[in-house]
């Protein structure tokens, strides 16, 4: 399908301006006297209840780049391309035994970000300024992959090859980004993604049913796949039926993706805006209605085979199967659903980002004794910046190099798990030992995506007669604990001052307590 499709376009436009006009209104949603100050800009006043708290963390967690990049992924490897289900299986387990525990300690010490807690727990500027300047870096790249999977639908409605190029749409689209996250803070994702979970829940429902039923069942969409992929080079290492040389990659790849997941700034600011502690474990626990439709999307990609589409770029294959299989119209609301994926998640990201920025870059290092009102201010114009450096990823650099860059932020966010969530439950760890370990965890990641040339997450170890590959970040991981373990009897023995911890409560459930109470008032850094 060759030039502009209007129908589509103008489904799309218009869809996506009324939820835009949405997110801006939403300032007003909820609203206390003030926006300005972060626990209201920045965490939507943390009181979403659970409705709302399913719709963004759902929002938050299944990003436009998901619905192009997973069906991608099984279009040009197969089998591979499945390990989100398994990895999203094994992640709200994992969440649901962390993030309520993470909540309840950020509530009653009115944390605001997951440096917030490092600092509390450890007393340590240094270690908290690696985790956030790590999620920072990690997130950068995550909001450009949002605005890539707009780019490609750009692209499947025919602007791509008309004078106009993506470039203006992409550049209008951050217009939208920038006033939606400035004006509304978390409230805008809040509100947008119960339209957003909506259209994506009625597009893939439709697909997932019309699509085999018009090509005779799944039957000839399983043979259509396994015949294209077994087609396919060696050097595509593309597989209908996983290999037994891919059993470790895979698992660890799901294993080392679960725990990552929740490191990530933006879904830590999902979890903080909740109003209970209960709220956020009953959300673990229903938020794997999300799994069932990953596994549906993921189908896709083997739809596309069976419908014949032939694509050089597999990020092609999902939008070039609904303009196969659907009218215009209905096209238009599905490449709508994947616009509005990318502003949900694009905002929480830039939201998240900022708030590092301003709570523990500036207020800790730049101007320690900065008012609430400043500090969001400050958020608000870090995220128009973070959002304006996405779209220079994207205008700019390859996409091939941004797509190695956000492995490199998987790789890179997995190396705050230690001083995270170790910290959760125990302050046995030194505060030296957790940021040498976090170094050396950063450095074995950067050293493996490198030698990779970026170009896969899986990494082949040598060591001797030990030969095996897995997922890079899991790797380093395993390289950061054991650091951890060796340097903390030693920074003890030679008896490094250890921080102050502001978390004395041994027990943050038994302080709180399913209710919660009102946030206390983050204690400013000494100079």
């Amino acid at each position: 399908m060759s030039g502009i499709q209007p129908v589509q376009l103008g489904v799309f436009a218009f869809i996506f301006v009324v939820v835009a006009l949405i997110g801006v209104a939403a300032a007003r949603w909820r609203r206390a006297e003030s926006l300005n100050n972060l626990d209201e800009w920045g965490l939507g006043g943390r009181n979403f209840g659970g409705i709302v708290t399913w719709f963004l963390l759902g929002g938050d967690l299944y990003t436009a780049y998901t619905f192009i990049a997973v069906p991608a992924l099984v279009y040009g490897q197969g089998q591979i391309g499945f390990f989100t289900v398994p990895y999203t299986i094994v992640l709200y387990p994992f969440a649901f035994m962390v993030m309520p525990r993470l909540w309840s300690v950020a509530r009653r010490h009115g944390y605001v970000t997951p440096a917030d807690f490092v600092l509390g727990r450890h007393g340590s500027k240094l270690l908290a300024l690696a985790v956030a300047v790590t999620g920072i870096v990690s997130v950068i790249p995550y909001v450009a992959l949002q605005l890539y999977g707009l780019r490609v639908v750009f692209e499947a409605m025919g602007l791509g090859t008309t004078g106009l190029g993506t470039s203006l749409p992409l550049f209008l689209s951050f217009v939208v980004f920038a006033l939606y996250t400035f004006q509304s803070g978390l409230r805008a994702p809040a509100l947008t993604a119960f339209l957003k979970d909506i259209l994506i829940y009625a597009v893939v429902i439709v697909a997932v049913i019309y699509i085999p039923l018009s090509l005779g069942g799944y039957g000839p969409v399983f043979d259509s796949a396994r015949h294209a992929l077994a087609a396919k080079p060696a050097s595509a290492k593309a597989a209908f039926i996983t290999p037994a040389a891919a059993y470790a990659p895979y698992a660890t790849l799901a294993f080392g993706s679960a725990l990552a997941l929740f490191m990530y700034p933006h879904n830590v600011t999902g979890v903080l805006a909740a109003r209970r502690r209960d709220t956020v474990r009953r959300n673990m626990a229903a938020l794997p209605a999300y799994t069932l439709m990953l596994g549906f999307i993921a189908l896709l990609g083997y739809m596309a085979y069976a419908k014949g589409i032939h694509v050089s770029d597999p990020n092609l294959a999902l939008p070039r199967l609904f303009q196969a299989s659907f009218p215009n119209w209905f096209v238009g609301i599905a490449f709508a659903a994947i616009g509005i994926g990318a502003m949900v998640p694009a905002g929480i990201m830039a939201i998240s980002a900022a708030n590092l920025f301003s709570k523990n870059i500036w207020t800790t290092y730049i101007r320690h004794q900065s008012s609430a009102s400043l500090q969001t201010w400050l958020a608000r114009i870090a995220a128009v910046v973070i959002t304006g450096l996405a779209l220079l990823f994207i205008l700019v650099i390859k996409t091939t190099f941004i797509l190695n860059f956000q492995l490199l932020g998987g790789i890179w966010i997995l190396q705050t798990f230690p001083a995270i969530v170790f910290g959760l439950y125990t302050r046995w760890f030194h505060r030296w030992a957790l940021l040498l370990a976090w170094a050396a965890g950063i450095a074995t990641g950067t050293l493996m995506a490198v030698a990779n040339a970026f170009a896969s997450s899986v990494y082949a170890v040598h060591l001797g007669p030990l030969q095996f590959s897995a997922y890079a970040g899991l790797i380093a991981l395993a390289v950061n604990v054991i650091v951890l373990l060796i340097a903390d009897p030693v920074c003890k023995a030679l008896r490094l001052p250890r921080g102050l911890d502001e978390t004395t409560a041994p027990d943050y459930e038994a302080e709180i307590g399913d209710e919660g109470m009102p946030a206390a008032p983050q204690p400013q850094v000494a100079p």
